[in-house]
């Protein structure tokens, strides 16, 4: 490919490739990020393989992540529109003939709605989809991620080209203000104040950072954005830099993530091949690069003051942020670091316009959020809506509900650091300031959902082990005030807790909160303190009267045979590892409590209910 040289060689180039793409033409469209973990690369080797084989006029687009993980491999066939989940390379030769020849829907490999139980064709009308708002997720199903040319012909870099040729840096950082657009990496500062500090200072040396150390559990939007859209990402990082006057730009990506960094390597390689990374961009005076930085897997260098001090080549630890990085950031230089989405929204609000984007969201939280919504719940995957929708909607209606028939009990929103939200407030509306006033927070879109069977506490010890052990250790309320606060929850889950254990809780939380140098330690106490507020019985329960609701702790429940129900078949016995359950056949058994180690096994395998869990 020939450098590209000036705006109208990319314009003419944009027209090239629209005139060559046949929107008519028959295109099997299949994930191949996310969906490869259940086997969509071996779904598309077959297409591959049939298609040559028989020397069909079909193509193929492998695609980043559709959103719709729980169902995958997921296709979509264009130009119909036909959905398929659950795809297997079985089904290739059936798709082929049934579908792409003669035009006839294969009825098994349809979704199935959950409440209504019909089957749904078209991608646009399955309910998962029907409700949400995609302007950043909606664009991987459109491209190949490994291609820029993809890219280009939805559109790709005209952004950059409006920013470069008909506004001034004041005026992108201008629309950015007026946008409302606000962080996504879990702060929720106002992003067009952040462009502003750092173009105002001044330093002959300016970086941008792209955020993308994802370290939530359960939280994937940042990978699949990088891995299914890198260039948009890309885009948003140029026009940031040419706001403030930048030349020198980072991404900080998970080393966990080896796909995402394979695909921004492909990205930032077909970028300077085609001159819009490196001197004079676009036949403009603007300079720019990108270097590509991995982590190693601290959640601590999320943070940005230890994200900074990690591609320094420090330990990554932060520091006191009386100075902001927008004045000395990156070797002490002027910085402005974002999210991944964050990055990925510049295009559309330049393009669009921040009167287009401010109407989306609410008052002072606007645009669409990706969430990951996981754990007890039917529809599993990610989901981008507006800001503003209510965790009703978003469970239930999105979601589809709790698995089994099991009533929901709370989510976890804004990853370890944010905190358990209950029945009571499933019609809050998710925006920044809504789930901060009821003790969680928005981090960067990890949305945890529990049933009736999960123990509070036990969460709360989940996500208190994974501070701690990925605290830095710097500061002392974090490195010793969560220690204590997690020997304390062990003792309640042990039913060695006293009674006043809850209140001390409460002080170390709110003193942690308060004295902590970092984010983290400031965030820690939350998923204690909101599973306090919301589920205080339940502590109480544990402590008082040496039972776990939820009959999780196992120090605190006992597997015993229901003789009237016991039927004598020994399954039970038969995979007891420790020996733990005797009688003869075809009479009631026994366990000894001496020898059981409360694994579960027991009533997992019992097929008539005769395992009693007290």
């Amino acid at each position: 490919m020939k450098k590209i040289n000036s705006i109208s060689e990319l314009e003419n180039l944009r027209k090239t490739i629209i005139s060559n793409y046949d929107a008519s033409k028959l295109c099997v469209v299949i994930c191949c990020t996310g969906c490869t973990a259940a086997g969509s690369d071996k779904v598309a080797k077959a297409f591959e393989q049939e298609i040559e084989l028989r020397n069909l006029n079909i193509a193929i687009r492998k695609t980043g992540c559709q959103g719709f993980c729980e169902k995958g491999p997921l296709l979509v066939l264009e130009p119909s529109g036909i959905f398929y989940q659950k795809v297997t390379a079985e089904d290739v030769k059936e798709i082929i003939d049934e579908t792409l020849i003669k035009n006839n829907v294969i009825d098994r490999l349809l979704y199935t709605d959950t409440k209504t139980g019909q089957k749904v064709v078209y991608e646009q009308d399955v309910p998962f989809y029907k409700k949400q708002t995609r302007p950043l997720m909606a664009n991987n199903r459109k491209i190949d991620p490994t291609s820029i040319k993809d890219y280009i012909r939805i559109g790709g870099y005209s952004a950059l080209v409006k920013a470069l040729s008909q506004i001034t840096p004041d005026e992108i950082i201008d629309e950015i203000k007026k946008s409302g657009l606000r962080g996504r990496g879990g702060a929720g500062f106002f992003t067009g104040r952040k462009w502003e500090s750092a173009k105002k200072a001044k330093s002959d040396i300016k970086y941008v950072i792209c955020n993308a150390d994802e370290g939530d559990p359960g939280a994937f939007m940042d990978r699949s954005l990088l891995e299914g859209n890198p260039h948009s990402i890309l885009e948003g990082m140029l026009i940031g830099a040419y706001a403030i006057g930048s030349q020198e730009g980072y991404i900080y990506v998970r080393n966990e993530y080896p796909l995402a960094v394979k695909q921004v390597q492909i990205a930032i390689s077909q970028m300077r091949e085609y001159g819009f990374l490196g001197k004079n961009i676009l036949g403009s005076d603007f300079n720019f690069d990108i270097k590509i930085m991995r982590g190693g897997g601290a959640f601590v260098c999320g943070e940005s003051s230890a994200l900074m001090a990690s591609i320094e080549g420090k330990v990554g630890e932060p520091r006191a942020k009386y100075i902001h990085a927008t004045e000395k950031g990156l070797w002490d230089k002027p910085t402005v670091l974002n999210n991944v989405k964050t990055w990925a929204n510049i295009p559309l609000i330049i393009n669009n316009g921040s009167e287009w984007y401010s109407k989306i969201g609410t008052e002072k939280s606007k645009g669409t959020m990706i969430f990951s919504l996981v754990g007890k719940i039917n529809n599993t995957g990610l989901v981008e809506v507006p800001m503003g929708i209510t965790l009703k909607e978003l469970i239930f209606e999105i979601g589809g509900g709790i698995p089994n028939e099991k009533k929901f009990k709370a989510v976890q929103t804004g990853g370890p650091s944010g905190g358990c939200i209950p029945t009571s407030l499933l019609d809050l509306p998710v925006d920044y300031e809504r789930l901060t006033e009821a003790g969680s927070m928005m981090g960067s879109g990890g949305m945890i959902v529990m049933d009736e069977d999960t123990c509070m506490v036990n969460i709360a010890k989940y996500f208190l082990a994974f501070a701690q052990e990925e605290s830095c250790g710097k500061c002392t309320p974090c490195r010793e005030g969560i220690k204590h606060m997690l020997n304390i929850l062990n003792d309640i889950s042990n039913g060695k807790a006293k009674e006043n254990d809850i209140d001390l809780l409460e002080e170390l939380g709110k003193n942690i909160k308060e004295t902590s140098l970092c984010q983290l330690g400031k965030s820690a106490p939350n998923p204690v303190l909101t599973s306090i507020r919301y589920f205080r019985d339940e502590y109480k329960t544990h402590i008082k009267h040496k039972k776990c609701p939820a009959k999780v702790c196992k120090e605190l429940i006992k597997y015993s045979v229901v003789s009237e129900k016991c039927t004598g078949c020994t399954l039970c016995a038969k995979n007891c590892s420790v020996n733990a359950i005797t009688g003869e056949k075809k009479q009631s058994h026994l366990i000894d409590q001496s020898k059981c180690t409360k694994c579960g096994t027991c009533f997992e395998m019992c097929k008539f209910n005769a395992i009693l869990v007290e």
